[in-house]
């Protein structure tokens, strides 16, 4: 692991310094990222393609694939754009064989009280969020359990450790989530397979500035309150999360030094579970 530098990152909030980026090869790796066309999504993607895996992006939106491709451009790996709907979750399966690394990030949100949520909805938010998840998993581990290694890293959320009114869908899909993770973890250990979840608070990325509305509607209260009275209450730093840290934290369980972390999850909420 490189050693941590106190030398500010241009991307970081003002007077935050951020640690060296870790220093790991995965060359010769194949890693499959859902949700890659923006966000947390295209952050791993780019950071796990800089560590020299090859990159299946796997997203629904061509337009963020080819875009995400051109920023890889030069890095020591490579990143495959591949248009994939996850609600067919045949297709999502097949498209998870032969990964040696497996990231399940793919989501959406609506914002909703309980007798208001569209159930459709909700059918879609479990379909794309929880089985499309175990479809990738159940696709992926014959080829990690022949050669003996493996990697799954499932972006979960403080909300899959901790509930907020009017989300039903998102909360009890990365319940789920995080339950279907620590199954993979139990499974795998003796094939050499590893599996967690890194459960970010809020985090700088579209999804979350969609909610904005929809949260001052249903919490009653101005948008520009929003971020102050919902999104950061119950955070102790009272700041959103970076793309890239994210990244960082799902690039450190694929290392060498995070063998030993497998069934758990790698909280990165500002101090949100601490209450």
């Amino acid at each position: 692991m490189s050693a941590p530098t106190t030398a500010a990152d241009p991307s970081a909030p003002a007077g935050l310094p951020r640690p060296a980026a870790l220093a790991l090869d995965l060359g010769g790796r194949t890693a499959l990222v859902t949700g890659a066309a923006g966000g947390i999504g295209s952050a791993g993607a780019l950071r796990l393609a800089a560590a020299g895996a090859r990159v299946r992006a796997v997203d629904r939106a061509a337009e963020g694939l080819a875009e995400l491709a051109a920023r890889a451009g030069g890095l020591p790996g490579a990143v495959e754009p591949h248009l994939l709907d996850l609600t067919d979750l045949d297709a999502a399966e097949e498209a998870a064989a032969g990964a040696d690394i497996l990231v399940n990030n793919a989501g959406l949100q609506l914002v909703r009280p309980l007798e208001s949520f569209p159930p459709e909805v909700f059918h879609t938010v479990l379909t794309v969020m929880l089985e499309a998840p175990f479809r990738l998993i159940r696709g992926a581990l014959p080829h990690m359990y022949a050669q003996g290694w493996g990697r799954i890293v499932n972006l979960s959320s403080v909300h899959g450790l901790r509930a907020s009114a009017y989300k039903s869908a998102y909360v009890a899909a990365k319940h789920g989530l995080e339950g279907l993770s620590k199954t993979a973890a139990l499974e795998g250990a003796p094939h050499g397979v590893t599996s967690n979840c890194v459960s970010p608070g809020y985090v700088r990325t579209p999804l979350v500035e969609r909610q904005v509305a929809d949260q001052a509607a249903a919490h009653g209260i101005p948008e520009d309150r929003v971020l102050t009275e919902v999104v950061l209450r119950d955070s102790a730093l009272k700041r959103l999360v970076e793309p890239e840290e994210v990244a960082e934290a799902v690039l450190y369980l694929c290392a060498p030094q995070a063998s030993f972390i497998t069934g758990t999850s790698l909280t990165l909420d500002g101090g949100w579970t601490a209450h």
